[in-house]
């Protein structure tokens, strides 16, 4: 696989999700590549001005390479075999590369959904976006594992 990019808006502050995340970025390394992009989240005007102030940052730093997987509580959930057997068919096709974008505390706008190649959820219950990065990860290489034969996924 050529690579996947996570867009999330937002720094991860909390040291529990930093730590987390490491852990899972170090242990996907050997497997494949994971460009890990933050966008700054909005601090001022209401919810839907803030929304559509980090659609816009998300938006910009897309390419046309990516495949736009948009995490939303809307989204279709998968298990962990049918995600691995997504993200091995994603990585067939060679002009483009998984992208998956997590939002930021208050969401995701409309202007962003609307451009997603597929919405994806992690599960009906909402989670903080900085927990969701986390579980991302972890989804991703727990797909890895799978797709190499390591005995993580039992």
């Amino acid at each position: 696989m050529r690579g996947i990019r996570i867009i999330q808006v937002g720094k991860v502050r909390k040291g529990f999700c930093r730590e987390a995340l490491g852990h899972y970025l170090q242990k996907i390394t050997p497997y494949i590549q994971v460009q890990l992009v933050t966008v700054k989240d909005a601090r001022n005007g209401d919810r839907h001005q803030k929304m559509e102030t980090e659609a816009r940052a998300i938006l910009d730093r897309l390419t046309p390479q990516d495949l736009l997987v948009v995490l939303d509580e809307q989204g279709k959930a998968m298990t962990s075999r049918k995600f691995s057997a997504r993200l091995q068919a994603w990585d067939e096709d060679p002009g483009r590369r998984p992208c998956f974008v997590v939002g930021g505390a208050w969401g995701l706008s409309d202007t962003v959904r609307s451009k997603a190649d597929q919405l994806m959820g992690l599960g009906p219950m909402t989670l903080p976006h900085e927990l969701a990065a986390v579980v991302l990860l972890e989804q991703i290489y727990r797909a890895q594992t799978i797709l190499h034969g390591h005995p993580y996924h039992h």
